[in-house]
């Protein structure tokens, strides 16, 4: 590991937990909904189910604007471990959904860091970091979620390895996301990670060729494309994976397909073909 990055010490933060618990507002819902145009997502009166990934609009963190370091980030070494890598990017995640969450109602999210490791990559050192998300609304459980983050050097936006060159779908949907939608995603996700929305900083900072867009914004886009392809399914289970970045003002494509049993996988293709990023949907 780099210098400074103490792989037992940062370890010390497994088992650490947090809690928050608010109440699901309607207007982040309606707001999403107005973002992303979503004809499946319902009124946002009381009572209406939020779509899958959407609880991503609640239990936030609210740190102060002088508690957060230069990238946008909070600084290190609160809840999750401080980890001495530069670089902070959403790995992926896998999710199991019970009781539909509801606008309206009051929920709890429990936090808990499960995993740290680290590995090579072609850029240098990783750190992964693994957070499992409890939500309830009273006694139902609502959703779990397992949230990977990964840590990396300070090295340029191009040196990732390129991904795998994938195919189209059975159905299939182009999107250019623009600084409109970066934005708009970014408030409504209190966050503040500059690479989202500040592009001198993504280019000359962290070395990207544009703004990149946010990973979970691509998976809720994938989820988007399968609601719009069949807007009665129930999401059992969700898995993503992240392999490379997505920038701003060049066409990427949501790509699916539905396996015999309904299930469903579902990939993104960037500008050049390559897949960047990997999912499957099980269905109820």
């Amino acid at each position: 590991m780099e210098q400074g990055c103490d792989l037992e010490y940062l370890r010390r933060w497994i088992g650490r937990s947090e809690r928050r618990e608010e109440t699901l507002a309607a207007f982040p819902h309606r707001a999403l909904k107005a973002t992303l145009e979503a004809p499946y997502a319902g009124d946002g009166e009381d009572g209406t189910c939020l779509p899958p990934l959407w609880h991503w609009l609640y239990f936030l963190p609210l740190d102060a604007t002088t508690s957060l370091a230069a990238d946008g980030h909070p600084r290190k070494g609160g809840f999750l471990p401080p980890v001495p890598l530069p670089r902070r990017m959403w790995a992926g995640g896998r999710f199991a959904f019970g009781s539909p969450l509801r606008v309206g109602a009051r929920a709890v999210r429990t936090s808990t860091v499960t995993r740290v490791d680290a590995r090579r990559g072609r850029s240098g050192e990783l750190v992964f970091v693994t957070v499992r998300h409890d939500v309830k609304a009273g006694d139902s459980p609502c959703l779990q979620e397992e949230h990977d983050i990964v840590y990396r050097a300070a090295a340029g936006g191009r040196d990732r390895a390129a991904a795998e060159a994938v195919g189209a779908g059975a159905f299939n949907r182009e999107v250019v996301a623009d600084e409109v939608l970066l934005f708009r995603y970014s408030a409504l996700t209190f966050n503040g990670h500059r690479i989202h929305y500040d592009r001198r900083y993504a280019t000359e900072v962290e070395g990207y060729p544009g703004l990149v867009v946010h990973g979970p914004l691509i998976a809720t886009l994938l989820i988007d494309l399968l609601l719009r392809e069949r807007p009665s399914a129930e999401l059992a289970a969700f898995e993503f994976r992240a392999l490379g970045p997505v920038f701003d003002g060049r066409p990427f494509q949501l790509c699916g397909s539905c396996d015999e049993d309904g299930d469903a996988r579902l990939w993104v293709r960037d500008d050049h073909g390559r897949q960047a990023m990997a999912a499957r949907a099980r269905l109820r």
